[in-house]
């Protein structure tokens, strides 16, 4: 009893507490499970479908500028003036074929571009040229479920895709006057010989039947005066492009993107292929591909976990294929039977400029895990509530215990060496940041701890790099670091300069865009010490607002602290060796997203000096206008941004009139291509000065400003640096930190 109330009522009401709460966290878990995947799964589609349309696009350009070669174009319009009708003018077709193929050096040329075969055209659809197969056809009309897509390229004179298709060897005949055993062997494929299990055919019996898989890109061929005379067509092999750029991006161990047609047939491959076959949806064949032989419909029930499907009944399309053919494109997270039966995810969208679908999908089981997992957890905290009483009492202890460890650890923390802490101002994912005094200099200090729970070899490997690296840089607008041991408890740390003041993110949350003055007075300063960084061959690879500090410092207001080097790259450099900043393992994208540079999304290890630049053109572009480059609801919408789109010049962003070179200058270090860009801090600053501002940003203007500032904080700045870089094990960031 405690004072006349049962003491079981305790163990039940945390029961009821702990039920409530589970019921709650649940609710709250599964709709930020859904959403995330449903994020996963759209940004897992528009990457790969993304990758699918550029390469398709490449792949026409490649077509264009082969038949727009003056000697191959001048060859081919010769050879497309004959009449290959007439078996009189054979002879010359043929002649004027080898011309094409051997005086352009055609044949080779698509070889090595990755084509297995080319063909020529005409706009009567008759192919008069047919290179890389044994059995010609020329003469021939071109397969007539090709021929909608070759008279679409005749009407509109641009280059076509047509996506994969079967084509189907020709049967073997005996030719008139043949002896037995000259029959016609099938052609080989476009890509290699042909490889079969199968023994040779007996002597005079046919050979094995084989069905190819063939995809081709054609572009037109045009005269002198810009009529269309024929197509130059080219065979990709599906196998070795279509598919493999479908797995650019894939969600999960279990997850797949594949493509289909208007019937439902997969064009692409899948990646079950042996599963397929032991479950009997494909032949089990060394050479049978799911590629335009897989139905992608619902067997009614899980193939792989021993259901029997009806063979007499008409098996549904799978919902995804079958809304995506109807011309739609979505995500469904409830879950539904793929064309194994297992119950799956995924995201869908229609591609009517190609004519085929594009699909992502991933085991529901694998998708939902972490709702298991939570249900687990949950039912074993409230079977351990039986035992509830015999739990409090010893957490009561326990909490005594801890509370005094906890007190006496604060109290060793507060004196570190000759430092002593006065009061936390900022705090990271994996560090604090405190405002010290050193106990013989009486200076005020800023001090980094690596939180002992955080400490492991990969942390301390950063942390140690952050110091060192720091230490290595002198010039005023790069923050200063004094000092960097560790207590005998294990608390690593390291001293630097204390600050007054606030960062570019906070200036521009309280103050709005900064007139152009300022902001090319603060770009100059943040070329200064990136100068000098770039001189000893380190690269920031995180300049954004929230890692420039802005003080009033040594009666010089406005001055910029460049901080956080926590993921400072080491350019190869004759001082030190290469690779001693990296740490083992892939970095993956380093940076943060509102402003990461183009190519360090592609590779990071491809970043250079001029990636730095970019990040400066859109801190700049942030602080004129108020607003960052690009904005999108996602981390991939985002990089897809800076891959692929042009930004809207800040003037006409904001409605203002801006000087027209420094407008100019912010978009030329936006550019996409690095060479495009200045080449150097020091160029940058250079152009940075030569603005012809209407005003300068003058010293009583700042004075004046610092002033009010103060006023506005009733007399107690800020105080910096804050911490705004958590010291993850690896340099691969974590987007939703790092970004202010």
């Amino acid at each position: 009893m405690m004072r006349g109330k049962p003491i079981w009522l305790v163990p039940l009401a945390l029961a009821l507490l702990v039920g409530g709460v589970g019921w709650w966290a649940e609710l709250e878990l599964r709709r930020t499970v859904h959403q995330e995947l449903r994020d996963d799964l759209q940004a897992t589609l528009a990457a790969n479908v993304t990758a699918l349309e550029i390469w398709m696009e490449n792949q026409k350009r490649l077509a264009t500028s082969l038949t727009e070669e003056p000697r191959l174009n001048a060859a081919a319009l010769k050879l497309l003036a004959q009449s290959v009708d007439s078996s009189t003018n054979r002879a010359l077709v043929v002649e004027l074929s080898r011309e094409l193929i051997t005086g352009g050096r055609l044949q080779e040329r698509v070889h090595a571009l990755g084509y297995g075969m080319v063909q020529l055209v005409n706009s009567n659809l008759m192919i008069v040229s047919d290179v890389g197969r044994r059995r010609s056809r020329l003469g021939n009309e071109v397969l007539a479920e090709l021929q909608p897509k070759y008279t679409e390229l005749f009407a509109k004179r641009e280059p076509i895709i047509i996506t994969p298709f079967k084509l189907k060897p020709p049967d073997n005949f005996r030719r008139p006057g043949n002896r037995p055993g000259n029959e016609q062997r099938p052609p080989p494929d476009f890509f290699g010989p042909v490889r079969t299990n199968n023994p040779p055919p007996s002597r005079g019996e046919p050979g094995p039947r084989r069905d190819f898989a063939v995809m081709q890109v054609a572009a037109p061929i045009n005269d002198a005066d810009g009529q269309t005379r024929g197509a130059l067509a080219l065979g990709i092999n599906p196998d070795a492009e279509f598919t493999r750029i479908l797995s650019v991006a894939r969600s999960g161990e279990s997850g797949e993107t594949f493509a289909f047609d208007t019937e439902g047939v997969m064009i692409s491959k899948s990646r079950f292929d042996e599963e397929l076959k032991r479950l009997k949806l494909l032949k089990d064949e060394p050479d049978a591909a799911s590629a335009l032989s897989l139905a992608l419909r619902d067997p009614g029930g899980d193939l792989t976990h021993g259901f029997t499907a009806n063979t007499n009944l008409s098996w549904p399309l799978i919902a995804m294929v079958e809304r995506a053919i109807d011309g739609g494109s979505g995500v469904e997270i409830e879950p539904f039977r793929d064309y194994r039966g297992v119950p799956v995810v995924g995201a869908w969208r229609w591609l009517p400029k190609y004519g085929f679908g594009v699909g992502t999908k991933i085991d529901a089981r694998e998708a939902f895990q972490p709702l298991r997992v939570v249900r687990r957890v949950f039912l074993i905290l409230f079977l351990l509530l039986v035992l509830a009483s015999m739990v409090i009492l010893l957490f009561s202890v326990m909490q005594v215990i801890w509370q005094r460890r906890l007190t006496e650890a604060e109290l060793k923390a507060r004196q570190l060496g000759q430092y002593k802490l006065a009061e936390k101002i900022g705090a990271g994912g994996m560090g604090v940041v405190y405002k010290a005094h050193h106990a013989l200099l009486r200076r005020e200090t800023a001090i980094k701890l690596l939180l002992p729970d955080k400490a492991d070899a990969a942390a301390i490997a950063r942390f140690e790099q952050e110091v060192r690296l720091t230490c290595r840089l002198t010039h005023p607008n790069t923050i200063q670091v004094y000092d960097y041991g560790h207590t005998p408890d294990g608390i690593f740390y390291y001293a630097m300069e204390y600050l007054d003041g606030l960062n570019l993110h906070e200036l521009v949350q309280h103050y709005g865009a900064q007139p152009e003055a300022r902001v090319v007075h603060i770009l100059g300063q943040i070329c200064a010490s990136l100068s000098e960084a770039h001189g000893v061959g380190l690269i920031h690879r995180d300049i954004k607002p929230a890692n420039i500090f802005l003080c009033d410092r040594g009666g010089i207001p406005d001055s910029v602290k460049v901080l956080d080097f926590g993921l400072v790259k080491q350019l190869n450099h004759p001082s030190e060796p290469p690779g001693t900043i990296e740490r083992p393992g892939a970095e993956g994208i380093v940076g943060t997203p509102n402003f990461i540079a183009p190519e360090a999304i592609q590779d990071s290890n491809q970043a250079d000096v001029r990636s730095d630049l970019y990040s400066l053109g859109a801190l700049g572009y942030f602080l004129l206008t108020g607003r960052e480059v690009f904005t999108g609801e996602s981390i991939a919408e985002l990089c897809r941004q800076h891959l692929a789109e042009i930004p809207v010049a800040p003037g006409a962003r904001v409605g203002r009139i801006f000087d027209r070179q420094l407008e100019a200058l912010l978009m030329r270090c936006l550019e996409k291509d690095p060479a495009a860009r200045p080449q150097s801090a020091r160029e940058l600053a250079r152009l940075l000065s030569a603005c012809p501002l209407a005003e300068p940003w003058a010293l009583d203007q700042r004075s004046d400003w610092w002033a009010t500032h103060r006023r506005f904080m009733g007399g107690r700045p800020k105080s910096g640096p804050p911490d705004t870089s958590p010291m993850a094990p690896t340099v691969k960031i974590e987007f939703a930190d790092r970004t202010p």
